[in-house]
């Protein structure tokens, strides 16, 4: 099977381990794994804040860097380790050719995002609905809890798989998260327009996560954890914000972190 790796914007900028993890972690369950070098943004922010049609011209260039016809040919999927960056394909993709045409624009737009849509996943649920598998034989030595990111939880519909991958890993102590279903306050542009909340909602995850005595606090997503994380450094916290696929990727041998 090959793969395209959908690195996103915050991942390249701020956290490219995590792409690293994705692709030791793939490439050792035996999947081909390329890295389209024109890739940017998703258009995720610009849809958010309300520049719909702006986004519109980043959705085209997703769709012309990782759909069909692409040079080096076409790929089996594309996988991502952001759920919020996932969803933005899979449930405002549409969207947005449904908007088009329903302005009169023609089906042009929907028609050229159509073909990578159902081809993007989030990573945990390629593991476990694609490749079928929930021991990818990772080691952590680690007590650790899950936060279910919003985008993850609602709109991709995650459920389980995290976890159930989670608890395969050899080492692992997994601990549930006191209201783990509360947002931890990132929401994007949201901790910037409204900050005090923000911050009250990050204090309250963070609290919830130190109730469990866990060495890590791990997600899907690393805006989040970059809003949780910086939660735990003012409040001095001895947690640490890791990706799930820098825990999935670590083994015996080679440790991740």
């Amino acid at each position: 099977m090959r793969v395209a790796l959908f690195l996103t914007c915050v991942n390249d900028t701020l956290y490219p381990d995590t792409g690293r993890a994705v692709v030791k972690l793939l490439t050792r369950l035996g999947v081909e794994v390329d890295f389209p070098p024109a890739q940017t943004c998703c258009g995720q922010p610009h849809y958010n804040t309300g520049y719909r049609k702006e986004a519109e011209p980043l959705a085209r260039h997703f769709s012309d860097v990782f759909g069909p016809g692409i040079a080096s040919g076409d790929y089996d999927a594309i996988i991502t380790p952001s759920g919020s960056c996932a969803a933005m394909v899979r449930e405002l993709y549409p969207r947005m050719g449904e908007r088009a045409r329903a302005e009169g624009r023609g089906d042009g737009l929907a028609t050229t995002l159509a073909p990578v849509i159902p081809k993007t996943y989030e990573l945990t649920e390629f593991l476990v609905d694609v490749l079928e598998v929930t021991d990818v034989g990772a080691y952590y030595p680690h007590k650790v809890t899950y936060h279910p990111t919003c985008h993850g939880l609602r709109s991709l519909g995650l459920g389980e798989r995290p976890t159930r991958l989670l608890r395969a890993v050899k080492g692992l102590d997994l601990v549930e998260l006191p209201g783990a279903q509360e947002c931890c306050g990132f929401g994007g542009t949201f901790a910037v327009k409204n900050s005090d909340v923000s911050a009250a909602m990050g204090t309250d995850k963070v609290r919830n996560a130190e109730s469990t005595g866990a060495d890590v606090l791990c997600a899907a997503d690393n805006s989040c954890l970059m809003h949780i994380g910086g939660t735990m450094s003012r409040l001095r916290t001895d947690m640490r914000p890791v990706h799930i696929a820098e825990i999935l990727a670590s083994t015996e041998e080679e440790p991740w972190s």
